[in-house]
């Protein structure tokens, strides 16, 4: 039985900054359910926001933008303390050995949908894969981090309440109890519940599903972000195409034909993503179109080649000359504004568990994330949970760690075959990208609705916890957070950020409450796996 002193889920920019703080404290695992650079922060390209001082800019318009991105549900005290500790997160960094372009001796900084200034830090089109890869590299040269790739968290390990670990299936198929004095949670999103999604493969919602049996708080699920431009290539990998091409000048079209988002914002291609997200649907839809174009030929070749030379060759190897001529584009699931409740020290509602980066919801993205806000929020509560338990520690009584006991594996004996579980999943992304996507429906989201419960009972019929294999596990993650989603988007009855209802196209008056849409279900099994 493994024991460290913490216990991290997740090798992202989120994970990998905490593990690096907190290996200061103390022993420090860190969990990874693929390789180790298999993340959603590895496939990130735009950038990284925050208020540098290079430019004409002030934290102050950094936190009017969020709040107007986040459409009256974004929480202000802790959008300021985030971006205000933007600063501090650059710093830390650049200190680690992250290389953000420069230009002139300063900050090479673009702009993207949203932002009223050039304040997104990058690394030509590839930030995410920098960030992290430069944390990999600082956390396998760091004596109290043991990184350990395929290992896949099944479920948390609850005693008298608290959290003391979780439940890990190692590469021989075998369940295993890792035990810790605090566990975090930094699994990511959930763009694989969708048929269309910017998001790796291992986006299954699995913090939030484990969070969830467990009894944790969660809030804004239906508010499910859809990036505007990925790659339209039928039988080919989504491929996103950043925004930071839009904040470098380039503009939608029609096929053949001109410009339509500023009709629906005068913003136009620089609107917030959930805007020019619906004017593409809208337009596709009402034209009967299976996409729309990018094209940033308008702009100097060389400009396009040396700020966008990853997209610009994965275009060019599919037959776009980003130089030359527009490239095809559809919407995606992009990234989960709602998650785990936590406070400003990264804890959640159950002691010694906490949540950073995309799985946590901490106020600050509201109904709709600002672009390039996501890494950042990765790397400031990182710190500010790392702080935190550091705080605890030097108490000593409030974070003891747990005795190693004998354990009792809760394993299922009646799980779905392979073929079924492989249908079932693309049935369910298929039925959640038209039910509860980009425009939605009462109608359609009370069928979808009841369909995910069906299937859910009907394929994982015991209240158990370990199910035995990977493939299993995460269709019955999918299946829980799917049922989340739709009840809280049928629950809203408004259209706010990235959640449109047709029935109800307006906001409310005084907005429904992150915590008041969660009218969701008991889940079927309680993660209450004690230490015996």
């Amino acid at each position: 039985m493994p024991v460290f002193d913490f216990l991290v889920i997740g090798t992202g920019a989120a994970g990998l900054s905490c593990a690096l703080e907190l290996a200061e404290l103390g022993e420090v695992a860190v969990l990874g359910k693929g390789g180790l650079s298999e993340s959603a922060s590895d496939w990130a390209q735009g950038g990284i926001a925050a208020v540098t001082g290079d430019i004409p800019d002030s934290i102050e318009a950094h936190v009017a933008d969020t709040l107007d991105a986040g459409a009256g549900l974004c929480h202000r005290d802790r959008v300021q303390q985030i971006l205000g500790a933007a600063p501090a997160a650059i710093g830390r960094l650049i200190q680690w050995g992250v290389p953000f372009d420069r230009e002139d001796g300063r900050w090479h900084l673009t702009r993207e949908g949203g932002h009223s200034a050039r304040r997104v830090l990058h690394q030509a089109d590839h930030t995410g894969q920098a960030i992290t890869r430069t944390l990999l590299r600082q956390a396998s040269l760091h004596s109290r981090i043991h990184l350990f790739g395929q290992a896949f968290a099944g479920d948390l390990i609850l005693r008298e309440g608290s959290c003391q670990g979780v439940w890990a299936l190692d590469t021989d198929g075998q369940w295993e109890a890792w035990v810790a004095r605090a566990v975090i949670l930094a699994s990511g999103g959930l763009g694989q519940l969708y048929l269309h999604t910017s998001n790796p493969r291992g986006a299954t919602g699995d913090g939030m599903a484990l969070a969830y049996r467990a009894g944790a708080q969660l809030a804004g699920l239906e508010f499910v972000q859809f990036h505007p431009t990925t790659l339209y290539d039928p039988g080919q990998p989504a491929f996103l195409l950043s925004e930071a091409l839009r904040g470098e000048g380039a503009i939608l079209r029609l096929p053949g034909g001109g410009r339509f988002v500023e009709r629906y914002d005068p913003r136009a291609e620089l609107a917030p993503r959930d805007i020019v997200t619906r004017a593409i649907q809208r337009e596709m839809m009402a034209k009967g179109l299976s996409h729309v174009e990018l094209d940033i030929s308008g702009q100097p070749a060389e400009k396009i080649r040396s700020h966008f030379p990853g997209i610009y060759a994965h275009c060019l190897a599919r037959g776009y000359d980003l130089t030359r001529s527009p490239v095809p584009v559809v919407p995606a699931a992009h990234y989960s504004c709602g998650g785990i409740v936590t406070d400003m020290n990264g804890e959640t509602t159950i002691p010694s568990l906490y949540a950073v980066g995309e799985v946590a919801w901490t106020g600050l993205h509201g109904a709709n994330r600002l672009a390039s806000n996501s890494l950042l929020e990765c790397i400031v509560m990182a710190h500010f949970t790392a702080r935190n338990i550091a705080r605890k520690l030097a108490g000593r009584s409030r974070m003891p760690r747990p005795r190693p006991r004998r354990q009792d594996i809760p394993r299922c004996s009646q799980v779905p075959d392979t073929w079924t579980v492989t249908e079932t999943r693309h049935r369910l992304q298929a039925g959640m990208w038209e039910d509860v996507g980009i425009l939605r429906s009462p109608s359609g989201m009370a069928s979808a609705l009841g369909r995910w419960e069906q299937w859910l009972k009907a394929l994982f019929p015991e209240p158990c916890s370990l199910l035995p294999d990977q493939e299993a596990s995460e269709l019955r993650n999918l299946l829980q957070t799917a049922i989340l989603v739709t009840a809280g988007a049928l629950h809203r009855q408004e259209s706010r950020g990235c959640h449109y209802d047709t029935a109800f196209p307006h906001p409310r008056t005084e907005p429904l409450d992150l915590f008041q849409s969660r009218q969701w279900p008991e889940p079927q099994s309680r993660a209450v796996l004690a230490l015996a």
